[in-house]
C-alpha cells in the first residue's frame, strides 16, 4: 500500500511539473508569437491543468479511502484485543518519556 501511494505522489509530482512546464513555455509563446500559436498553447496547458486535477481529485479519494480503512483496522484490532492495546501504548509513551527525559538531561 505505501508503495502505490508513493508511486501515485511520484506521478502527481510529475504531472504538476509538466503543467508548470507548460505554463511556461506558454508564457514565452505569448511573448513572442501571436494568434493560433498562443491559442493552441493556451488550449495545451488548460488541457494539462485540467488532467491535474482530475487526478488529484482522485489521489485525494484514494487516500481519504484507504485513511478510512486504516482507522476501521485499528479500531477493530483494539476493539478486539483491548488490553495489548494499552499494553502497546503504555510501553510506547514509557519509551518516549525515557527518550525525551535523556535529551533533556543531555542539553544541561
Amino acid at each position: 500500500m505505501a508503495e502505490s501511494i508513493s508511486k501515485e505522489k511520484d506521478k502527481l509530482v510529475q504531472d504538476f511539473n509538466d503543467v508548470v512546464a507548460d505554463a511556461e513555455q506558454l508564457l514565452k509563446a505569448v511573448a513572442s508569437a501571436g494568434g493560433d500559436k498562443a491559442q493552441a498553447l493556451r488550449s495545451d496547458v488548460e488541457e494539462s491543468l485540467r488532467a491535474a486535477r482530475v487526478r488529484l481529485a482522485e489521489l485525494q479519494r484514494e487516500a481519504v479511502a484507504q485513511t478510512k480503512a486504516v482507522a476501521r483496522s485499528t479500531d477493530a484490532y483494539v476493539h478486539e484485543n483491548p488490553w495489548r492495546a494499552i499494553g502497546i501504548a503504555a510501553a510506547v509513551s514509557t519509551a518516549v518519556g525515557l527518550l525525551l527525559g535523556l535529551l533533556i538531561n543531555r542539553s544541561r
